[in-house]
Protein backbone atom coordinates (compact mmCIF):
# COMPACT_ATOMS: atom_id res chain seq x y z
CA UNK A 1 0.00 0.00 0.00
CA UNK A 2 2.89 2.37 0.82
CA UNK A 3 4.27 1.85 -2.71
CA UNK A 4 0.87 2.35 -4.31
CA UNK A 5 -0.06 5.57 -2.49
CA UNK A 6 2.58 7.81 -4.17
CA UNK A 7 1.47 6.54 -7.60
CA UNK A 8 -2.17 7.34 -6.80
CA UNK A 9 -1.24 10.82 -5.58
CA UNK A 10 0.83 11.50 -8.70
CA UNK A 11 -2.01 10.28 -10.91
CA UNK A 12 -4.53 12.52 -9.12
CA UNK A 13 -2.22 15.54 -9.40
CA UNK A 14 -1.65 14.90 -13.12
CA UNK A 15 -5.38 14.48 -13.77
CA UNK A 16 -6.09 17.69 -11.88
CA UNK A 17 -3.43 19.60 -13.88
CA UNK A 18 -4.78 18.37 -17.20
CA UNK A 19 -8.39 19.14 -16.30
CA UNK A 20 -7.47 22.58 -14.92
CA UNK A 21 -5.59 23.42 -18.12
CA UNK A 22 -8.50 22.22 -20.25
CA UNK A 23 -10.91 24.37 -18.23
CA UNK A 24 -8.77 27.49 -18.68
CA UNK A 25 -8.69 27.19 -22.48
CA UNK A 26 -11.60 25.08 -23.67
CA UNK A 27 -11.38 26.50 -27.23
CA UNK A 28 -8.06 25.48 -28.75
CA UNK A 29 -8.54 27.66 -31.86
CA UNK A 30 -9.54 30.85 -29.99
CA UNK A 31 -7.01 33.61 -29.32
CA UNK A 32 -6.93 37.21 -28.14
CA UNK A 33 -4.40 39.92 -28.95
CA UNK A 34 -4.68 43.65 -28.19
CA UNK A 35 -8.41 43.34 -27.50
CA UNK A 36 -9.04 41.57 -30.82
CA UNK A 37 -10.43 38.04 -30.96
CA UNK A 38 -9.13 35.46 -33.39
CA UNK A 39 -10.80 32.19 -34.32
CA UNK A 40 -8.51 29.91 -36.28
CA UNK A 41 -5.72 32.49 -36.12
CA UNK A 42 -3.29 33.74 -33.52
CA UNK A 43 -2.96 37.16 -35.18
CA UNK A 44 -6.42 38.77 -35.41
CA UNK A 45 -6.34 41.99 -37.45
CA UNK A 46 -9.90 43.16 -36.72
CA UNK A 47 -12.20 43.15 -33.70
CA UNK A 48 -13.15 39.61 -34.76
CA UNK A 49 -11.04 37.68 -37.26
CA UNK A 50 -12.14 34.25 -38.40
CA UNK A 51 -9.87 32.14 -40.59
CA UNK A 52 -12.23 29.47 -41.86
CA UNK A 53 -15.89 28.93 -42.69
CA UNK A 54 -18.74 30.52 -40.73
CA UNK A 55 -22.13 28.82 -40.56
CA UNK A 56 -25.02 31.07 -39.64
CA UNK A 57 -28.67 31.51 -40.43
CA UNK A 58 -28.53 35.24 -41.00
CA UNK A 59 -26.17 38.20 -41.16
CA UNK A 60 -27.43 41.71 -40.49
CA UNK A 61 -25.26 44.47 -41.97
CA UNK A 62 -25.87 48.08 -40.97
CA UNK A 63 -25.61 50.58 -43.83
CA UNK A 64 -23.89 53.08 -41.49
CA UNK A 65 -23.12 55.88 -43.95
CA UNK A 66 -23.56 53.87 -47.14
CA UNK A 67 -26.18 54.94 -49.68
CA UNK A 68 -28.71 52.43 -50.99
CA UNK A 69 -28.88 52.64 -54.80
CA UNK A 70 -32.34 54.19 -55.14
CA UNK A 71 -30.37 56.99 -56.81
CA UNK A 72 -30.27 54.88 -60.00
CA UNK A 73 -34.03 55.19 -60.56
CA UNK A 74 -34.19 58.69 -59.08
CA UNK A 75 -31.58 59.92 -61.58
CA UNK A 76 -33.23 58.12 -64.50
CA UNK A 77 -36.77 59.36 -63.85
CA UNK A 78 -36.02 62.78 -62.33
CA UNK A 79 -32.80 63.63 -64.16
CA UNK A 80 -30.96 64.16 -60.85
CA UNK A 81 -30.39 62.46 -57.52
CA UNK A 82 -29.87 64.31 -54.26
CA UNK A 83 -28.58 61.08 -52.70
CA UNK A 84 -25.84 60.66 -55.33
CA UNK A 85 -25.49 63.82 -57.46
CA UNK A 86 -22.55 62.47 -59.50
CA UNK A 87 -24.30 59.29 -60.62
CA UNK A 88 -25.33 58.81 -64.24
CA UNK A 89 -26.40 55.72 -66.15
CA UNK A 90 -23.90 55.12 -68.94
CA UNK A 91 -25.07 54.19 -72.41
CA UNK A 92 -24.89 50.57 -73.54
CA UNK A 93 -22.26 51.60 -76.09
CA UNK A 94 -20.05 53.15 -73.38
CA UNK A 95 -20.65 50.13 -71.17
CA UNK A 96 -19.52 47.76 -73.93
CA UNK A 97 -16.38 49.84 -74.55
CA UNK A 98 -15.57 49.77 -70.81
CA UNK A 99 -16.09 46.00 -70.68
CA UNK A 100 -13.84 45.39 -73.69
CA UNK A 101 -11.06 47.46 -72.13
CA UNK A 102 -11.34 46.38 -68.47
CA UNK A 103 -13.06 42.96 -68.46
CA UNK A 104 -15.26 43.92 -65.50
CA UNK A 105 -18.23 46.18 -64.80
CA UNK A 106 -17.68 49.87 -64.03
CA UNK A 107 -17.20 50.56 -60.28
CA UNK A 108 -16.88 46.83 -59.61
CA UNK A 109 -13.40 45.77 -58.47
CA UNK A 110 -11.46 43.52 -60.82
CA UNK A 111 -10.85 39.87 -59.95
CA UNK A 112 -7.23 40.72 -59.16
CA UNK A 113 -8.27 43.48 -56.74
CA UNK A 114 -10.78 41.18 -55.06
CA UNK A 115 -8.13 38.47 -54.65
CA UNK A 116 -5.57 40.81 -53.09
CA UNK A 117 -7.86 43.09 -51.04
CA UNK A 118 -10.93 40.92 -50.43
CA UNK A 119 -14.43 42.40 -50.60
CA UNK A 120 -16.72 44.18 -48.20
CA UNK A 121 -20.08 42.41 -48.19
CA UNK A 122 -21.92 45.67 -47.52
CA UNK A 123 -20.24 47.51 -50.39
CA UNK A 124 -20.49 44.56 -52.78
CA UNK A 125 -24.18 43.93 -52.07
CA UNK A 126 -25.00 47.61 -52.63
CA UNK A 127 -22.94 47.61 -55.81
CA UNK A 128 -24.67 44.48 -57.10
CA UNK A 129 -28.06 46.03 -56.34
CA UNK A 130 -26.99 49.12 -58.30
CA UNK A 131 -26.06 46.90 -61.25
CA UNK A 132 -29.42 45.08 -61.04
CA UNK A 133 -31.25 48.41 -61.08
CA UNK A 134 -29.17 49.51 -64.08
CA UNK A 135 -29.97 46.24 -65.87
CA UNK A 136 -33.67 46.84 -65.14
CA UNK A 137 -33.47 50.26 -66.81
CA UNK A 138 -31.57 48.86 -69.82
CA UNK A 139 -34.25 46.16 -70.15
CA UNK A 140 -37.06 48.73 -69.99
CA UNK A 141 -35.31 50.84 -72.65
CA UNK A 142 -34.88 47.80 -74.89
CA UNK A 143 -38.52 46.80 -74.42
CA UNK A 144 -39.64 50.26 -75.52
CA UNK A 145 -37.46 49.91 -78.64
CA UNK A 146 -38.90 46.43 -79.33
CA UNK A 147 -42.46 47.71 -78.90
CA UNK A 148 -41.76 50.63 -81.27
CA UNK A 149 -40.31 48.25 -83.88
CA UNK A 150 -43.32 45.93 -83.51
CA UNK A 151 -45.62 48.85 -84.04
CA UNK A 152 -43.70 49.97 -87.13
CA UNK A 153 -43.73 46.49 -88.68
CA UNK A 154 -47.42 45.95 -87.97
CA UNK A 155 -48.29 49.22 -89.74
CA UNK A 156 -46.75 48.05 -93.02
Amino acid sequence: MKKLLPKIVITIVLLFCFSATAQRNPFKNLSEKDGKIGIGTTIPDELLTVKGKIHTQEVLVDLDGAVAPDYVFETYYNGFSEMMPNYSLISLEDLEAFLKENNHLPNVPSAETMETEGISLKEMNLLLLQKIEELTLYTLQQQKEIDALKEKTSEK
